[in-house]
């Protein structure tokens, strides 16, 4: 392979990856805690974007706050991740990695 066809390789697979990038930062995943306790809306760039939480967890006090929270957002990431996988995926396939 010349030097000219793997600089165009590169260079296609980096504007593959920014744009795969720019899609995962416009892209948003909902994490729902058990009852619907919680949801955590989060961009494929893991930002946080939205956080409900219903207001009957209140009653059980500060720990179900924080257990609908963790469990909204572990949810959340883990959709994220697998949408990382996958659109990052997309990006490369094809394009032979060193």
């Amino acid at each position: 392979m010349d030097m000219d066809a793997l600089m165009a390789q590169a260079a296609e697979l980096q504007n593959k990856v920014a744009a795969a990038q720019d899609q995962l930062a416009k892209t948003v995943v909902k994490g729902i805690a058990p009852n619907g306790t919680c949801i955590v809306d989060m961009t494929g760039k893991y930002d946080l974007v939205k956080l409900t939480i219903n207001p009957d967890v209140l009653s059980g006090g500060v720990s179900a706050v924080e257990s609908a929270v963790t469990a909204a957002y572990v949810d959340a990431k883990q959709k994220a991740d697998a949408m990382i996988d996958r659109v990052m995926g997309d990006a490369t396939a094809g394009i032979p990695l060193p």
